[in-house]
């Protein structure tokens, strides 16, 4: 009988310094003046390569975020049906309550994904305008981390929506009486996501006005629902954006990548006497929050 995989979150801390390692390194290769230009090309890519496999991950595009523990896990090969997704998070602990594995069953990934590439497969995938949709194994560690704060009747804001899967999502868990708002500065984007969300479980509170979404700056959150229960950002930041902690709501929780090179998914917590509390989940790699021109590479 094969020995089975380790649990995929004790070995974080580990995979945290392999990554920063590997991303030193390529900084170090850039900056020398030897042809590395696939390499870099590749890099500039994919964020940071796999520190198991050894070898450059095979999108097309930039990846979300990068810590890979276990490619028998991770890669999702195999699975068919979003169902199976889910049971596959379940079965390594990333999904661990009732209402999370709920609404991603609820919420059909193969909406939200771009047509022709497998929706269940656990990596990030590129949408178009340098942007990704995240990995189901972070959208599953995102919705568990805010879980608490996504209950009936709360408001939740997602930063930099992208195609709008974590959206619905949100609005799922807090309700028709709460309130589940998407940011993203993409206007094509907001009109693809606003399409996927029609076809998906969450059309109903989509025309119900309880989930919208919004073309704007998600550095700057969107005050006219605030204040927020929950708060996701999808991309990371160089700092915590100020007027998202004063959008967040007294007992809320934000969940944000932050850092450029090394990036860490910090959990902000606002206590009810409004002071701040942060700490780091885990290691990541996510494209930067950034604005429309630089995002694109307009002049």
């Amino acid at each position: 009988m094969d020995e089975l995989p380790p649990h995929p979150f004790l070995t974080l801390k580990f995979q945290g310094i392999l990554i920063r390692v590997v991303c030193v390194v390529y900084s170090i290769l850039v900056y020398f003046p030897w042809d590395v230009q696939s390499f870099d090309n590749d890099i500039r890519r994919h964020a940071c390569p796999s520190v198991l496999d050894g070898q450059v991950s095979s999108l097309n595009g930039p990846a979300s975020e990068a810590v890979e523990i276990d490619k028998r896990f991770w890669s999702g090969s195999g699975i068919g049906t979003n169902k199976e997704m889910v049971e596959n998070l379940q079965s390594y602990g990333v999904v661990r309550s009732k209402k999370v594995s709920e609404v991603m069953e609820s919420v059909d990934r193969a909406f939200f994904v771009p047509d022709g590439v497998p929706p269940y497969v656990d990596t990030p995938l590129p949408i178009g305008y340098n942007a990704t949709i995240s990995a189901p194994h972070m959208h599953a560690t995102c919705l568990q981390l805010l879980e608490k704060h996504l209950q009936p009747g709360m408001r939740a804001l997602d930063v930099g929506s992208g195609t709008g899967y974590l959206t619905a999502c949100f609005a799922l868990m807090v309700g028709p009486e709460g309130r589940a708002v998407g940011v993203e500065h993409i206007p094509e984007l907001v009109a693809s996501s606003i399409k996927n969300i029609e076809k998906s479980a969450a059309a109903p509170l989509l025309k119900k006005g309880s989930l919208s979404v919004h073309v704007g700056d998600g550095r700057q959150g969107w005050a006219e629902c605030a204040p927020y229960d929950a708060i996701h950002v999808g991309a990371a930041a160089a700092e915590i954006p100020p007027a998202l902690i004063d959008q967040l709501k007294p007992g809320g929780r934000m969940v944000i990548p932050v850092g450029n090179i090394f990036q860490d998914l910090k959990v902000v917590d606002k206590d009810t006497d409004g002071s701040i509390n942060i700490h780091d989940e885990t290691s990541v790699r996510y494209v930067p929050l950034t604005s429309r021109e630089a995002q694109l590479g307009d002049n």
